[in-house]
């Protein structure tokens, strides 16, 4: 078994409104050293180890857990250490 870590980030050139308002926020509360924030996704999958993991997970992200169009992502591959 594998445990697959997914981070979903909006692409640099997409407007985050999202991030905006929490940096605002983090200023409202004398947070003003905070320079930028912006918010993504992050998923953890635990997958049956296969001969073309990283080909299906690559395909995973791609067709359904990031939306390409906007949003950029990236994903680490670790092995499960069973007790």
């Amino acid at each position: 078994m594998v445990k697959v870590k997914v981070y979903v980030t909006l692409r640099e050139s997409v407007l985050d409104p999202q991030g905006g308002a929490v940096k605002r926020a983090l200023h409202t509360m004398n947070y003003n050293e905070v320079e930028e924030v912006r918010i993504g996704k992050y998923m953890e999958l635990i997958l049956e180890k296969t001969d073309d993991l990283d080909k299906r997970v690559d395909e995973m992200c791609s067709k359904l857990l990031a939306n390409t169009v906007i949003e950029d992502y990236r994903y680490e591959i670790e092995e499960v250490v069973s007790s």
